[in-house]
């Protein structure tokens, strides 16, 4: 039974893709819109997760100079990202089969140059992200931006069936995938080769894999994975994030982040909170544009003092 439904679930979103990619481009930005208000009303559970995690965050959030949200709201901000969701989920689509160049060129990179400096070393590159804006754009347009691929490291799909959907999407634009079995091990081996990897960071981890930190005012669990493998490696580590300006995307590269080097499990949890402090300070000047809906403070307790 569960077969045919994962059959079904890959069928109908696959169907949904070729809508998409035959829809008028005039009318994406609304038709993006509209999918994006309708998962905020259907699904329930994710909107609550989305609201409370907002409402916990906003008066850490709003007492940083960085916030310049027009939204006062937890709903407001929570309705206003799930509009983004609906919009990023539609460009993917259209992605999936070959559409939609005008998206691609019209993208904005800033901090290029920190990028250059960082290949210039040979030794490979991590960009070190979250789940900002539309990622999915980053790693699929990522070999026509930067003229080379990318090897993003990804969790396989519960559907097998869906995995293959989203597997044969990010090999046709010339990337290679990391599945988390064995991830570090693949790191390393791409990074030997001078390769790229992308790393998305945001996301709860189990205690053991990680450090305790603050993040927007809370306690969580946070990847130690970018610092053990820089330590290891020598690789240069860029924060890189995606934004949505109006209809465009901008790409922005910070300098690279190098870590103090301090062994001990505090020197870990240290390094971990400080490149933490790029997606935090990230979210706050766009709140609209992270993945609120994710149980990012699961398994961490009461906020750090």
């Amino acid at each position: 039974m569960k077969r045919v439904l994962w059959i079904l679930q890959a069928g109908f979103l696959y169907l949904f893709t070729l809508v998409a990619a035959v829809f008028p481009e005039r009318s994406l930005y609304g038709f993006g819109r509209l999918i994006g208000l309708l998962m905020f009303r259907i699904m329930g559970a994710r909107r609550r997760v989305a609201i409370d995690n907002i409402r916990q965050a906003l008066p850490y959030m709003k007492q940083s100079p960085e916030w310049t949200c027009p939204f006062e709201t937890p709903e407001e901000i929570a309705r206003e990202t799930f509009i983004n969701l609906g919009r990023s989920f539609l460009e993917a689509c259209r992605l999936y089969h070959g559409r939609d160049n005008r998206l691609i060129d019209i993208i904005e990179i800033r901090g290029m140059e920190h990028y250059d400096a960082a290949r210039a070393k040979g030794k490979g590159l991590i960009f070190l992200t979250g789940h900002c804006g539309n990622w999915e754009l980053v790693a699929l347009t990522y070999a026509r931006l930067f003229h080379t691929s990318l090897s993003v490291v990804a969790r396989r799909q519960n559907n097998p069936y869906l995995n293959t959907m989203v597997e044969k999407m990010r090999l046709r634009h010339e990337n290679t995938i990391i599945y988390k079995d064995n991830a570090l091990r693949n790191m390393i081996s791409v990074i030997r080769r001078d390769g790229t990897v992308g790393l998305l960071v945001d996301q709860a981890v189990f205690p053991e894999e990680g450090a305790l930190i603050s993040f927007l005012g809370r306690s969580a669990w946070a990847s130690k994975a970018p610092v053990l493998l820089a330590r290891k490696t020598g690789v240069p580590i860029l924060p890189a994030f995606i934004h949505r300006e109006g209809e465009k995307h901008v790409i922005t590269i910070h300098p690279q982040f190098s870590f103090e080097g301090d062994t001990c499990e505090e020197g870990i949890a240290n390094d971990v909170k400080r490149y933490s402090g790029y997606i935090e300070r990230f979210i706050i000047a766009h709140p609209t544009d992270w993945y609120w809906v994710h149980r990012r403070w699961k398994r961490a307790g009461e906020p750090l003092g």
